[in-house]
């Protein structure tokens, strides 16, 4: 064994970055099917990231680094600006070196940021160089042609030569609340859309947004620990308080302007922008409430637009990453046709694929994403509907489907994920058995190369069983600890949820289940239980918290009590931990339930939700000030302190990061200020300098520990 192999599960966890790092991501693959670029780090302990490239056209395959951090910064320290930081906070990134990066067209130069500085590889060549450019530079995007890259350095749009020459702003900020080419907080928080320009497919101009601030309001996210500096000022747009106004315009390489004409009024969230060669630049844009939105088409001359399709949902509308796009213009033999739009919808009690006016699949199927869309088919990945045969817990394959049906890629039970051209895939897999993800690389269904993995493998295996649970049919895993014997007898219950929307927790592979395993060997029965809200089976399923996130809790408990029939299970110490929206239901399990949960760790909770952001919070629970009774009820404090009654007492240790600026630190003083006003005892544990990640060496591995230790005392174990 290595020295590493020797470490405790928590230090090599948290070394690790929970297995992530040596692990490849971020493929794109070449239209000719000559190459696949992705990431990488040199070993599973090593966060900086290179780029490599796999050459499928040899002999036989071979990996190259195209770019290494180290070479091309000279072995000199990695500097972030306060706008990079920001934005990989939003994308939950925690490792160094090349962490994002864009392709031209063919895949032959690609272009990423480093310490604030622009780089550029050949991809072909293998060759990597710095472009001298005013910093500290963001986002870099070659044109599709290879010709330019875009940046935004300093809140402005700018461009310059792939050579290095004609560096130029096209469009800069008229003050310092505007930022021109970035996803403003909203955007790249809660919408998936982490962009803020997109180049024409002719080269000639780009598409930017433009937010502006200034009504949105500031918050002061100060370091107690440090007095002496001053605080950081954000701009966060808290639920029923204004957000950042959103415009957006066509910028040609001369700088002229052209800006697109919506009802901004009535849809202000820029959701969705695709920009290809198949269709005009096509928009999806969201009303506040999330109840409507429109798929408008764009003329690139005028800035009009047109609306091409209309959705309303009575409870919200979910935005899905790969659409709304369009199919390829050309026509073939049982395919779509030019031009026509492809979208994910929920229509009749089911998540579906639709092109054009034809919906191709049915409650079988849960779209989760559109993957690539070729010529004569659609990839996505999917679970199983409500309709499924099988109900395979867990699992979430890759179809390609087309008007003659739906046929899967992926093989075996697991998760899989996957990106495609050129006729080369390249298919993820994770499955419960093996640790890791292994990623094979297809051509025309047939694997020609493998991408290796430097991820380290964990010093224990997690054996969970995926059941349903209870009248709701809860996805469940179940852990015990390794080596447990029916006569060893019932076992005190750790629950370990996310347990909220968009936080899909039951997953048929083996490396998200590592730390609930490490409980489990402390000792406990652990149970992951996604009831109704987090991603599942129907859109029914999730959008039943529509006002009510109590739903949450509730189907938490259906599940540990329907699993106590068949598991040994000791219902007299029950315990529940959680992070972010699990921290919200972990407080909320002790202050509402404690009949059934003796103790409680909550991390980073959500516990006024008047102080979370507009498009999550107000997605599910409406507007505050129309509804605030709603807000009262799912809330865990009010202005009039707790919002439960007297309960029995149930210990609860309350952790947040005093940088945190997704869910603020006020949070948890609020929950911690009227816990002791109500005479409450509880444990509140401060992490200074820690955001809404834990990417600390230290301070990840003493979090698990602390917690283990916190639970066995709070529950009179040994």
């Amino acid at each position: 064994m290595t020295a590493t192999q020797q470490l405790s599960f928590p230090r090599q966890s948290a070394r690790t970055q929970r297995f992530t790092l040596g692990a490849p991501r971020s493929f794109t693959v070449s239209p000719d099917g000559s190459r696949v670029v992705f990431l990488r780090s040199a070993s599973g302990t090593d966060r900086t990231g290179l780029l490599w490239v796999l050459d499928l056209d040899g002999a036989a395959p071979a990996e190259r680094p195209a770019a290494d951090p180290r070479d091309l910064l000279g072995g000199s320290a990695e500097h972030l600006s306060p706008e990079e930081r920001a934005r990989r906070e939003r994308s939950r990134e925690g490792s160094a070196g090349i962490v994002g990066y864009a392709v031209d067209q063919a895949v032959e130069l690609a272009a990423f940021a480093l310490s604030g500085r622009l780089f550029t590889a050949e991809l072909r060549a293998g060759t990597a160089r710095e472009l001298t450019t005013p910093g500290p530079v963001i986002d870099p995007r070659p044109s599709p042609d290879g010709r330019h890259i875009a940046y935004v350095a300093r809140g402005a749009l700018r461009v310059t030569g792939a050579e290095g020459e004609g560096d130029r702003a096209l469009a800069e900020p008229e003050d310092r609340n505007v930022t021109w080419g970035l996803a403003e907080f909203i955007a790249a928080e809660e919408m998936g859309r982490s962009r803020g320009f997109w180049w024409s497919p002719e080269s000639d101009r780009l598409l930017v947004a433009r937010a502006d601030d200034r009504e949105v309001r500031r918050w002061w996210i100060a370091d107690p620990a440090h007095p002496d500096r001053e605080p950081a000022k954000v701009a966060y747009p808290a639920a029923g308080t204004p957000n950042a106004e959103v415009r957006l315009y066509f910028v040609t390489l001369d700088g002229l302007r052209t800006e697109v004409s919506w009802d901004r009024v009535r849809y202000p969230y820029l959701a969705r922008v695709h920009w290809s060669a198949s269709g005009p630049p096509l928009l999806l844009v969201q009303s506040r409430d999330q109840c409507t939105q429109l798929h408008l088409a764009v003329d690139p001359e005028t800035g009009g637009t047109r609306t091409v399709h209309v959705d309303e949902d009575p409870a919200w509308l979910e935005l899905f990453p790969g659409a709304p796009a369009w199919a390829p213009e050309s026509s073939y033999a049982h395919g779509f046709g030019g031009g026509m739009l492809v979208r994910i919808a929920d229509e009749g009690g089911a998540r579906v694929l639709a092109v054009g006016d034809r919906v191709l699949t049915g409650a079988q199927l849960q779209l989760h994403a559109v993957l690539d869309i070729g010529e004569s088919d659609v990839l996505v990945s999917a679970a199983a509907g409500e309709e499924a045969a099988d109900p395979e817990i867990g699992e979430i394959h890759v179809y390609r489907v087309n008007e003659l049906g739906v046929e899967r890629v992926s093989d075996g039970p697991g998760v899989h994920a996957a990106v495609r051209s050129g006729g080369v895939t390249v298919l993820a897999s994770s499955v419960t058995g093996a640790s890791g993800t292994s990623v094979r690389v297809l051509r025309d269904g047939k694997q020609i190369a493998e991408v290796v993995s430097y991820a380290e493998r964990p010093v224990l295996t997690a054996r969970p069983r995926l059941v349903e649970a209870g009248g709701h049919r809860i996805p469940c895993a179940v852990l015990l600890p390794s080596g447990y014997r029916e006569s060893d007898g019932p076992l005190p219950v750790l629950l370990d949820p996310y347990g909220g929307p968009h936080g899909q927790r039951v997953l048929a592979a083996h490396n998200p289940y590592l730390t609930s395993q490490w409980f489990a060997d402390h000792g406990f029965a652990v149970i992951v239980a996604d009831g109704r809200g987090a991603p599942g089976r129907s859109p029914a399923w999730e959008k039943a918290v529509k006002n009510a996130f109590t739903l949450t809790l509730d189907d938490q408990i259906e599940a540990l009590h329907a699993l106590a029939g068949s598991h040994p299970l000791d219902l007299d110490r029950v315990a529940i931990r959680g992070w972010s929206y699990g921290g919200y239901l972990a407080a909320m399990a002790v202050l509402r339930r404690p009949d059934v949960f003796h103790a409680a760790v909550s991390g980073a909770p959500v516990t006024d939700l008047r102080l979370y952001d507009t498009h999550y919070t107000e997605r599910y629970l409406g507007d505050p000030a129309a509804q605030p009774e709603v807000y009262g009820a799912n809330s865990l404090v009010t202005d009039d302190g707790l919002t439960v009654a007297e309960t029995p007492h149930r210990p609860l240790m309350i952790i947040h990061g005093l940088a945190d600026d997704n869910v603020v630190v006020a949070h948890s003083l609020r929950l911690s200020s009227a816990l002791l006003a109500a005479g409450r005892p509880h444990e509140v544990l401060p992490l200074t300098g820690v955001t809404h990640m834990t990417p600390q060496e230290q301070i990840a591995e003493n979090l698990l520990l602390l917690q283990v230790d916190f639970l066995k005392r709070s529950l009179g174990l040994a």
